[in-house]
This record gives structure tokens, C-alpha cells and sequence, in this order.
């Protein structure tokens, strides 16, 4: 499938979430080579822009995402990614990246 990479300045969103239980684990961003790397590799690859450079998710601290399913938004420009993943997803130690809670029921 034909992925935009052209309308965001050739970067797209990767919404990471976990098999099983469906947490949002994480947002990064894709550009083709990370993506084409992603499908070769089955594991994550992003495009790190603070580094201008390809990203392994999990290279340096064990904690690697093995992809079980890929899909995309409507418009092709947004991935959605479902993954295992083995340690925490965040680089702070956290299982998710999405633990601060802003409104909610635990506020």
C-alpha cells in the first residue's frame, strides 16, 4: 500500500499500540526508509527529528517492538501499528508514554 509521505514534509505519524490490550504506547514518526525498514525487519523504525536520523526502537535499551499489524488512516498518512512489546515503550522507564494525565477520572 501506497503510504503520503509527501503531504507532511515526507515524515508521517506512527501511533504505537500494544496486541492484547490495545494501550497507546507511543507517537513517533515514520519517513519512508524507517518504514520500509519497519516491513523488512518486522521491529520499529522511526525517523528521530531531533537527530535527523534513523531510529531502532529498542537498539540501545533491549526494549524492542515486534510488529504483529499495520494499518493507516483514511488518507494514507497515519499509521497505526500494533505491536509486542518487550520492556517499557518510554524512554523515562514508563510502560506508555501517555501518563500524564491532563482530565480524567484519576485526575
Amino acid at each position: 500500500m501506497k503510504i503520503d509521505f509527501e503531504k507532511s514534509g515526507g515524515l508521517v505519524p506512527a501511533i504505537i499500540i500494544e496486541e492484547g490490550t490495545g494501550e497507546v504506547l507511543m507517537l513517533a514518526y515514520m519517513n519512508e526508509e524507517s518504514y520500509r525498514k519497519t516491513l523488512e525487519t518486522n521491529e520499529t523504525w522511526f525517523y528521530s527529528r531531533s537527530r535527523k536520523g534513523l531510529w531502532h526502537k529498542g537498539e540501545t535499551s533491549g526494549h524492542l517492538q515486534t510488529v504483529k499489524k499495520i494499518a493507516t488512516d483514511c488518507d494514507k498518512d497515519t499509521l497505526l501499528i500494533t505491536v509486542e512489546q518487550i520492556g517499557a515503550a518510554c524512554h523515562t522507564g514508563a510502560h506508555s508514554c501517555f501518563f500524564n494525565i491532563i482530565k480524567g477520572a484519576d485526575e
